[in-house]
């Protein structure tokens, strides 16, 4: 019987008589006073006894020495063995003063076989309470559990809701034309040249102001702390008033840091006035403080906002989440040039910028809230899916927007995180691709993303990337347009849960590729154009990258493919 370290406190009675089978007893760790009852003496079976660390005092049976196991200690005993009773003393005197005759009486001697004044039934009392605050404990930590369970349960619930509702918004912002898509009306992404300057920047300390008067409670979280600064922030171009803006430059002398410091500076950076320097306080105007109304979609960089500029200009706003918005100011500039310089029809184009109080944003044109990833996953009518005249289209000029950053730029430009959410349709089925010439920005901060499913095999292995990896993710979008599927899909059977593993063992089978066809597409497109389309894919994810295409050759064979289903719709 073990009872330790149960904060058990007072006096063990005498009640170990009619327990003489026991082996074991164990009243360590507790608070128990007094002397040991002469009873326990008695248990003649008894091979362990521990009651270290309790308070016991008084004399220690005889007979328990005979313990095998006796453990005493932490006790204050003295160490005695129980005296035997003494004779008799005879009677005192009369003589003797009243006082030390009394004595005896005050300290009687204790028979060895009467109880210390407590009965079993105190024992047993104490046991059996215990005993009911053990299960006292036991039902307060179950509840608290499955309360925690529940509580957890509830919030997946609720995430998995608010994600959806947020996909869903997506579509129900403007009222959708005949073919489902949004009306051309707000922003529509047009390839222009961007304009020259044409306002100043007003006092940021005014514009702050105008600001603070509303912001809103839900507006709060959002808002930039415009307490802390940059070592460099860049001057406001003043022009006179009487004065029409001209062309200018502001130019800095910019250095890449590394691991092992600043290296010697790379030259002049020229800021030219077709890159638009915002201040932290327009954008948060534009943006109503970057409030959850305005967030169009999340990218692997920071968070997208819509914003509306006085003229009723459309913008879109990548408030670049804190990890890599550590890069320092110089560099952040030299990457803004960088990107630019970048102009094809199918790529976002760059605005603008801003890097003030430890804050970096870029300021794109609008081209959609809607993304490839949206289209093909989150179709609410079957009848607003993509066809696949629409599909070979998107996949063509997705293809182009890769060739020319790997053929229009010298060094070649790798995007490093070619996905569906990067490539943004608008209402006429026009692509752009968001997030090129990011990629320096992750290696540069050490927070490097990763694409998991559409990562090619050298890269997850090694991190080497090259032009040779964007061909491998592009044809696993490729793979989504012809599947539908997405790239990992725990749902699906156990050996069709990857989608490349799966299908690239039947992509030169033309029954198995008509099997694997989306259904919403299925019966559009011929027998031949469905293995034309699947050689392709099947080239850009091979697992070497040297067997892999360039995105020129990928682009040429597309272009066929679309110019032959145009012919054979006429």
């Amino acid at each position: 019987m073990s009872l330790s370290s149960n904060r058990l406190s007072g006096d063990i009675p005498d009640v170990f008589s009619a327990l003489t089978g026991l082996i074991n007893l164990d009243f360590s760790s507790n608070n128990l006073t007094g002397p040991l009852p002469p009873s326990m003496g008695n248990l003649k079976a008894l091979t362990t006894l521990n009651i270290q660390n309790n308070l016991f005092s008084g004399p220690v049976p005889p007979k328990l020495f005979n313990v095998p196991n006796f453990q005493r200690d932490g006790n204050p005993f003295n160490t005695s063995i129980a005296p035997s009773p003494l004779p008799a003393a005879p009677a005192p005197s009369p003589s003797l003063s009243p006082s030390i005759g009394h004595v005896p009486s005050k300290e009687p001697t204790k028979s060895p076989d009467v109880p210390n004044g407590n009965s079993p039934a105190s024992g047993n009392h104490t046991i059996w309470t215990v005993k009911f605050v053990g299960y006292i404990l036991v039902g307060v930590v179950s509840a608290v559990v499955i309360v925690l369970m529940v509580m957890f349960c509830v919030s997946k619930h609720k995430d998995r809701k608010s994600k959806k509702e947020i996909r869903k918004s997506k579509k129900d912002v403007y009222p959708k034309n005949k073919i489902g898509r949004e009306p051309q009306r707000l922003g529509e992404a047009k390839i222009k040249e961007v304009p020259e300057m044409k306002e100043h920047l007003v006092n940021q300390n005014a514009d702050m102001a105008a600001v603070a008067g509303v912001i809103t409670k839900k507006q709060k979280e959002h808002v930039i702390d415009m307490g802390k600064s940059d070592d460099f922030v860049e001057e406001p171009l003043r022009l006179p008033q009487s004065v029409a803006p001209r062309t200018e430059k502001v130019t800095v002398s910019p250095s890449v840091r590394t691991k092992k410091g600043r290296v010697p500076s790379l030259g002049k950076i020229d800021l030219r006035t077709t890159v638009k320097s915002f201040s932290v306080a327009s954008l948060q105007q534009y943006t109503n403080s970057f409030s959850e109304e305005n967030l169009i979609r999340d990218s692997r960089f920071g968070k997208v906002y819509l914003a509306e500029l006085p003229d009723g200009e459309i913008l879109e706003v990548l408030k670049i989440d804190i990890d890599n918005s550590r890069v320092p100011v110089d560099v952040f500039l030299e990457l803004v040039v960088n990107i630019s310089e970048l102009s094809h029809p199918n790529i976002l184009a760059l605005v603008g910028y801003c890097a003030e109080f430890e804050q970096r944003l870029l300021v794109y044109e609008h081209c959609s809230k809607m993304t490839l990833h949206d289209e093909l996953h989150y179709v609410d009518e079957p009848s607003n899916a993509l066809s696949w005249n629409a599909r070979l289209q998107v996949a063509v000029e997705a293809a182009k927007a890769l060739q020319y950053l790997h053929d229009g730029r010298q060094p070649p430009l790798v995007h490093q995180n070619f996905e569906p959410s990067v490539v943004l349709l608008n209402s006429t089925l026009a692509v752009q691709i968001s997030e090129c010439g990011l990629a320096s920005l992750s290696q540069l901060s050490g927070s490097l993303h990763a694409l998991f499913h559409y990562e090619a095999p050298e890269v997850h292995e090694s991190r080497s990337f090259s032009d040779r990896s964007d061909v491998y993710s592009f044809g696993v979008v490729m793979l989504e347009l012809l599947t539908g599927r997405e790239p990992y899909d725990s749902s699906r059977p156990r050996a069709e849960q990857h989608l490349v593993r799966w299908a690239s063992t039947q992509l030169y089978d033309i029954d198995a590729i008509s099997k694997m066809v989306d259904p919403l597409i299925r019966g559009q497109c011929s027998e031949k154009a469905l293995s034309r389309f699947a050689d392709v894919i099947g080239s850009c994810i091979q697992p070497e990258p040297e067997f892999r295409p360039p995105m020129s050759e990928v682009v040429q064979a597309l272009t066929r493919m679309v110019s032959d289903a145009t012919k054979a719709s006429m």
